[in-house]
């Protein structure tokens, strides 16, 4: 999902040196690097006064800040409750679906706005520079791996038109930026998925109309052309536009800057869970036709076997060969175990509101949606069980590392 890469860009690309925390010892200083990264060479820090023993100023992230980061980095945890809250009330969210489809562009295009204010176009431009190989092979796997599994699995699962439509479509998404969050959880290199999260999300306005017009042309007519004008004004045209506005407004961006990545968070769960909200009658009904009295077993075989069940089953297998394939693939062609992280959870987990918006706007039936909705809740609690996982496992072994790529 597009709003937590916000507080880690501006953190990981555009000033690394402001994250060090200091160990002041009376002979000489020396720095010591936060676990969250690991800059490689580090400037020499030189005091600032007469006396060299003197230790230099350090910038300090007000407390307010870091609640507000924190705040921002439990998107799985509110998107969760929101799938619970439409569950439970789905006329909740009612004055959000009834001002759509435009809500959910509007809403989006905010997010992406976000997400553009926090963006360098040249320090994101000079890492492309300095480590090519694994962006591309990032961003190749994201446009791969993904599509191709989304339509074989709609048709292993024998889904419907639609349902194969909308996941196609979901496969079809650049990569979500919650990806960035977890790969920080799990120990992996955040400055690599920052850059392919931005790099997947600007090439989206050609490649996501292109694949889903290739792949799910078969099931309903897919007008690419308009696929693709709808991407670039919602998702292309305001990152652009957060960027020109970083550059040319920087005092007034930065003012705002520390509030950006919680109303982003709050505004993608508010888009996920609304659309997830028009489908609850649908899995009501589904849960409702099965007869009383049945063990777990057969009441989730019965569940599973109807259309919701199915839609909900390929979500979660996209996802899982997403960061199965994603990490195979790093590890046989040769990357550490950092980027192997990095690849796998970027590629597994992709931009849902983009594809709620894309269905929504361009699909009539709402089961295309239903796929990226319901991946906003199953992406998340997976991805981050991920991350936490390897939270545990030391990325520095020597013995799961393999020649460096660059």
């Amino acid at each position: 999902m597009a709003p937590l890469s916000l507080f880690l860009s501006s953190s990981f690309i555009s000033s690394p040196q402001s994250r060090q925390i200091l160990r002041i010892n009376p002979i000489k200083i020396k720095p010591t690097i936060s676990l969250a990264l690991r800059p490689q060479n580090l400037p020499t820090i030189k005091s600032i006064h007469k006396n060299s023993n003197d230790p230099p100023p350090v910038s300090v992230t007000p407390k307010w800040e870091s609640v507000l980061s924190t705040a921002a980095s439990l998107y799985p945890i509110y998107v969760t409750g929101g799938a619970i809250v439409a569950c439970l009330k789905p006329s909740t969210f009612s004055w959000f679906v009834q001002r759509g489809p435009i809500s959910y562009t509007l809403s989006l295009g905010f997010i992406m706005l976000v997400m553009g204010l926090t963006l360098e176009l040249n320090d994101l431009l000079n890492l492309f520079m300095k480590r090519p190989i694994s962006i591309l092979f990032g961003c190749l796997a994201q446009y791969t791996i993904m599509p191709a599994s989304a339509a074989i699995l709609s048709k292993l699962l024998h889904l419907s038109p639609a349902a194969s439509v909308g996941l196609i479509l979901l496969g079809c998404c650049p990569g979500g930026t919650a990806s960035n969050v977890v790969t920080l959880i799990a120990q992996g290199d955040v400055p690599l998925s920052i850059v392919m999260t931005v790099c997947t999300t600007l090439g989206a306005v050609l490649v996501t109309p292109l694949l889903t017009k290739v792949l799910a042309g078969t099931y309903v007519p897919v007008d690419a052309a308009k696929l693709s004008i709808s991407t670039l004004q919602i998702v292309v045209a305001p990152i652009l536009l957060g960027s020109c506005l970083q550059k040319i407004f920087p005092s007034s961006v930065k003012l705002i800057t520390p509030f950006s990545p919680l109303l982003a968070v709050l505004f993608s769960v508010l888009l996920a869970c609304s659309v997830f909200s028009e489908n609850v009658g649908l899995l009501k009904s589904s849960f409702a036709s099965l007869p009383s009295g049945m063990s777990p077993l057969l009441y989730a075989k019965e569940i599973l076997s109807g259309e919701i069940g199915a839609i909900m089953f390929s979500v979660l297998l996209l996802h899982f060969v997403g960061f199965l394939v994603g990490y195979l693939s790093a590890a046989i062609s040769g990357f550490k175990e950092p980027q192997r992280r990095s690849i796998s959870i970027e590629v597994g987990m992709q931009n849902s509101s983009l594809g709620v918006v894309l269905a929504t706007s361009h699909f009539a039936s709402p089961m295309v949606a239903l796929p990226a909705a319901l991946s906003a809740v199953i992406m998340n609690i997976m991805g981050s069980s991920l991350g936490f996982f390897w939270r545990y496992i030391d990325p520095s072994n020597p013995d799961r590392q393999s020649a460096p790529q660059e």
